[in-house]
């Protein structure tokens, strides 16, 4: 390497040139754009050893077990960075979501120690860490000598850092003082609009201020876009899966929850209070006027991939689906996104959150080489390659939302960048952690699909439901 480039990488590593500088800098000097970001690697590579000895466990070997996703891909794309990093050897097995947490609880039901990190979801984790399966990552955050001074744990946004630790109490408020760190953030999901501007335009209507106007503005859509298309897309299939997005980013924008905490600690049903009824009778109108005739089969592909064909005007759902259906659809470029708060009176949207996050087995052979992986996978340096050379979105740490190259990249995906800094501060999430999370949630939305089918009346269908929880948790000793 010639003084020249060797001058400039060292202005970059001592902060004095950005990501963007460096890179322009080495293609003014004639190296192609793939050498220079070869180079860029290397000197973050240099950046991250220089006050950490990131060889202490060079020879070791670790095994991962990955879901399908973009996540991963990231990751396995830049792997060798950390190979060469630490001289530790990874291997890794892949699932597709519809099996792989079937994977996860069969290894760690099992106490098997073939894999020693894995990702799951923050919810799952109301499972593992209390079982036993996880570690708390607590013990290797707050130990110096083990992780890295650059680590910058405070840089992952506050209400994800804390929707991951958990104090493993009925009940227990996410992030308290208390809490295990089960798992680190690695991406997320806030939940919000995404909308064919074309077909708005078409309309004559404008992204939706709050519930009334979307209720509105998806009945307008659904009578005057025209081909058959209804106006807005949302999950409704029998699965926890159907309340966690814009339902209850929508139903807490109101201030209203699925469980009351008592004094003691004791759980029961919230959701059946006047407010939250009138809030249910409202969705399931929009659903009943304006969503997909086979709405009670809609999982998270079917939503995107109406989005994307031109068979829903919007979504209200994870903007990161918004953002995949972007690109290598027939609707690709006409989509546009929009940060949403259901209550006209709220300050701000306050999206409840899906987190894929990176967790411990309790039965690695080698914690300490895994820990090793984790905070590297999780740290500034991984996500900003991630987030800008692959689809490592929505990233968790605050400087990537910072990176110039970053954010221009999302300039092709109108309104995103303002969508999340404005959903950003509070987002979190907004469900009561406890052991029966799952089953409680898919109960709630077969009861939702009761109701959008006429079986029940909003008020005694929220009203059986909430028995039916308050006998659960009762025999549960939860309640």
């Amino acid at each position: 390497m010639y003084d020249r480039e060797k001058d400039l990488i060292s202005a970059f590593l001592r902060g004095q040139v950005d990501r963007r500088g460096l890179l322009k800098g080495l293609g003014a000097m004639g190296l192609a754009a793939g050498t220079a970001g070869t180079l860029l690697t290397m000197a973050q590579s240099r950046a991250m050893a220089a006050d950490f000895d990131w060889q202490a466990h060079k020879g070791k070997s670790l095994k991962l077990l990955l879901n399908k996703h973009p996540y991963a891909d990231a990751m396995i794309a830049n792997l060798e960075a950390f190979k060469t990093l630490t001289g530790i050897e990874v291997t890794y097995d892949v699932f597709p979501e519809d099996v792989y947490f079937d994977k996860v609880t069969a290894a760690l039901s099992s106490s098997s120690s073939e894999y020693d990190a894995f990702m799951t979801g923050a919810y799952m984790t109301w499972t593992y860490g209390p079982a036993g399966w996880t570690e708390d990552l607590n013990t290797w955050i707050k130990d110096p000598a083990k992780t890295s001074p650059t680590y910058a744990w405070d840089d992952v946004l506050e209400g994800v850092r804390k929707s991951c630790a958990w104090n493993g109490q009925p009940g227990g408020t996410l992030g308290s003082d208390d809490a295990k760190q089960w798992c680190i953030p690695w991406g997320f999901e806030q939940n919000n609009i995404t909308y064919n501007a074309k077909m708005f335009e078409k309309a004559g209507v404008q992204p939706p201020k709050d519930l009334d106007d979307l209720v509105a503005v998806a009945a307008k859509l659904t009578k005057d876009v025209g081909n058959n298309v209804y106006g807005v897309g949302v999950r409704g299939s029998r699965s926890w899966a159907t309340i966690h997005p814009g339902f209850l980013s929508a139903y807490a924008n109101f201030g209203q929850k699925d469980l009351n905490v008592s004094g003691e600690g004791k759980l029961s049903a919230a959701m059946n209070t006047a407010d939250s009824k009138a809030f249910h009778s409202k969705w399931v109108e929009m659903i009943q006027n304006s969503g997909p005739k086979d709405w009670s089969t809609y999982t998270w592909y079917q939503v995107g991939t109406d989005l994307g064909a031109g068979a829903s005007a919007m979504i209200f759902d994870a903007d990161i689906l918004g953002y995949f259906q972007n690109g290598g659809t027939k609707e690709a470029g006409n989509l546009a996104f929009h940060g949403f708060k259901a209550n006209p009176a709220a300050e701000a949207p306050t999206p409840n959150i899906w987190i894929w996050s990176l967790a411990m087995s309790s039965f690695s052979k080698d914690k300490d080489a895994t820990w090793y992986f984790l905070q590297w996978a999780s740290s500034v340096e991984h996500a900003i390659f991630g987030a800008t050379k692959h689809d490592f979105v929505n990233p968790v740490r605050s400087a990537v939302w910072k990176d110039e190259m970053f954010v221009e990249k999302l300039k092709k995906y109108p309104g995103y960048f303002e969508m999340f800094t404005a959903s950003a501060p509070g987002a979190s999430i907004k469900f009561t952690a406890q052991p029966l999370f799952f089953d409680l949630t898919t109960e709630w939305a077969a009861t939702l699909q009761k109701m959008v089918a006429k079986e029940v009346p909003v008020d005694e269908g929220l009203d059986q439901l909430a028995q039916s929880i308050d006998k659960q948790l009762q025999e549960a000793g939860l309640g």
